[in-house]
């Protein structure tokens, strides 16, 4: 019996172990074809998707795709929302309402409203569930439901090279200076200068660059050491094994 029953919990592991493999063989094959791509749009029909720009499987809502603009080299992560106008089946003009530049990457889970004008710049990086939106709840009324009210809208404009953390929220009007560091969880709204790191809820500058004093407060951890001229991705990928794998007795 206990010769049956090790055969048997062997067998269980084996197919287990071969259902697991065909799982992810199966997801692997989902994800690489319900990627949309300028060659593989699927149902999606942007206003324009550029080149070397795909949006990961699976997305998220995607609705008047016809007013999103998306530039070259985006990468927009699982489950991320892009939508244009209040609902679906709207005729918003002749221009974008949602444009994203080139190199924009927006993190699994993020949401971009765009009820009105949405501008993000290039080489703008959004961590994992941002949130950017155009429209704000009114409540003017006390006597009717929030969710019945006429929202509000401002346009939203985030300049070049942003970094936005983890879980942070963009409100309707804010206009975001070029190279600006949105801290996790940050809540901002109005006018945030270039070369400022802003955090908090309400979100207020703790940092920011001035061209003769430099980076005030004072940054506490020093510079990046950048890569020397001449170094090939073949030479760093090497070196990387090299910390992996330490030669023994070194």
């Amino acid at each position: 019996m206990p010769k049956n029953r090790n055969l048997f919990s062997s067998l269980a592991l084996w197919r287990r172990g071969v259902t697991s493999r065909a799982v992810h063989r199966v997801w692997a094959w989902a994800q690489e074809t319900g990627a949309v791509t300028a060659q593989h749009p699927g149902r999606l029909r942007f206003s324009r998707i550029g080149t070397g720009t795909r949006l990961a499987f699976p997305q998220g809502t995607v609705f008047g795709e016809p007013w999103i603009e998306l530039g070259d080299h985006c990468i927009i992560g699982e489950q991320v929302t892009l939508t244009a106008g209040l609902m679906p089946d709207l005729d918003l003009g002749s221009e974008p309402i949602l444009t994203l530049g080139n190199g924009v990457v927006l993190g699994r889970g993020s949401h971009v409203i765009a009820d009105t004008s949405v501008s993000i710049g290039s080489d703008t990086y959004c961590g994992p569930y941002v949130y950017i939106t155009s429209t704000n709840h009114s409540y003017d009324d006390p006597h009717e439901p929030v969710g019945k009210q006429w929202p509000r809208m401002e346009p939203v404009v985030i300049g070049p090279g942003c970094w936005i953390g983890t879980g942070a929220v963009i409100l309707p009007g804010a206009r975001l200076g070029r190279n600006v560091v949105v801290a996790a969880g940050a809540v901002v709204r109005g006018e945030v200068p270039d070369h400022a790191v802003v955090a908090g809820a309400p979100a207020r500058t703790v940092r920011s660059w001035d061209p003769e004093k430099g980076w005030q407060p004072p940054l506490r951890t020093p510079a990046p050491i950048p890569i020397p001229d001449g170094v090939t991705s073949e030479q760093l990928a090497a070196v990387a094994l090299l910390l992996e794998d330490p030669v023994e007795g070194a």
